[in-house]
């Protein structure tokens, strides 16, 4: 990895960085704006650390490889944005299936379609969530700096080795593309975590028997193990079994073990909710313009403060239904589309609280401005609530 110190580095250098760190060691993806930045900057570095780089043929092929490098042992990753990962969505939910640990960096964009190919957005996030289809648990990180790029990346490893599944750097173009300082820590400083390893002889084992945590050791090809990968309803030999009780065995748990390991994985920020009867919702670029507007609007008057979450997936639901019960009267999310996480808070709320919606589209953030005019304009009633 690079030499500790103080850096001043792009978004997507930092996500490449922190994926060096963390211990990939093989990258398979194809260009894209905004994230090629990303696999430049592989190609640059891991001749250095003795990786693997391959430019695939497309996104198809990209997540696919990185499936199989994870099996044969290696931390791996691609990274690419709203097109591309739309293309990797059956092979994300082969990964989901098959718990294959692994990192998705998507840099979203203007969307949909080819929309916008060089400017913000925040339109893929229920992608992240919904895209595959069945029923699954995922986990999303939302950063909003390059030094949260840096960390979460890292952090995104992790979360794939210890819970066994594809894992979702979810950044966006600004954030991507901004330069900022980033500190890199030395590397005894830097935690990481490596997936569990079989303990029992090969002829007693069960490729997806789960422990307690509700997560199988896993084998790689090579350690002398016998394992069957398919993305079929499976058995804990992995053999296919396309019954009701097999699938009421594995699916719950695909989701469960997120589920129930939400407070471990779950992270958010707040800022000044102590006295708010207001709450600005907002993650990944849209936060910075937020945290300023908090402080403008608390000088006119407004009683007004922020939740971020830092993981989009699992959701910070328990956290706003409180709030909705402890005196706010009002949540205002911020998000760069029509509306996708303002959904989320709507729901969580259960109607305890009002939830309105600050769009914005034309590949720009919101502006602190823009944000505390909508406050003001809740204030006055002249907008109504958002409504399922």
């Amino acid at each position: 990895m690079m030499e500790p110190g103080t850096y001043f580095m792009e978004g997507n250098t930092a996500c490449a960085e922190g994926a060096i760190a963390a211990g990939c060691r093989f990258f398979a993806g194809y260009p894209i704006t905004p994230a090629s930045e990303i696999l430049e900057r592989i190609t640059e570095r891991f001749p250095e650390v003795h990786g693997s780089y391959l430019q695939m043929e497309d996104e198809l092929a990209s997540i696919a490889s990185i499936l199989g490098a994870s099996w044969a042992g290696k931390k791996a990753m691609t990274a690419t944005s709203g097109p591309g990962f739309s293309l990797m969505m059956e092979n994300y939910g082969l990964g989901l299936m098959t718990e294959t640990p692994c990192v998705i960096a998507n840099v979203m964009r203007g969307g949909p379609s080819t929309g916008l190919p060089t400017m913000v957005a925040q339109g893929d996030v229920n992608q992240t969530r919904w895209g595959t289809h069945g029923d699954v648990g995922v986990v999303v990180y939302a950063p909003s700096s390059p030094q949260e790029l840096f960390d979460y990346t890292i952090k995104a490893f992790n979360t794939a080795e210890k819970y066994r599944l594809p894992v979702v750097v979810l950044s966006d173009e600004m954030v991507s593309h901004m330069t900022e300082k980033v500190e890199v820590p030395p590397e005894e400083e830097i935690e990481i975590v490596n997936r569990k390893k079989p303990k029992e002889p090969p002829e007693e084992h069960l490729p997806f028997r789960p422990d307690d945590d509700l997560v199988p050791p896993m084998a790689n090809a090579g350690d002398g193990y016998s394992v069957h990968v398919t993305g079929l309803t499976h058995d804990e030999k992995g053999h296919p079994s396309i019954d009701e009780k097999t699938q009421n065995m594995l699916v719950p748990r695909l989701i469960d073990k997120i589920r129930k390991n939400a407070d471990d994985i779950l992270e958010y920020d707040e800022y000044k909710v102590e006295d708010a009867d207001k709450i600005i919702v907002a993650y990944g670029s849209v936060y910075r313009s937020a945290i300023e507007a908090v402080d403008m609007a608390r000088e006119e008057g407004y009683k007004v403060g922020l939740l971020r979450p830092k993981t989009i997936w699992p959701f910070p639901e328990e956290r706003i239904y409180d709030l909705a019960r402890e005196g706010i009267d009002d949540f205002l999310v911020a998000e760069i589309n029509f509306g996708q996480i303002v959904y989320e808070v709507e729901r969580c709320t259960g109607g305890a609280a009002q939830t309105y919606l600050a769009p914005r589209m034309g590949g720009n953030i919101h502006t602190p401005e823009e944000i505390v005019d909508r406050i003001g304009a809740i204030d006055r009633g002249e907008i109504p609530a958002f409504k399922e």
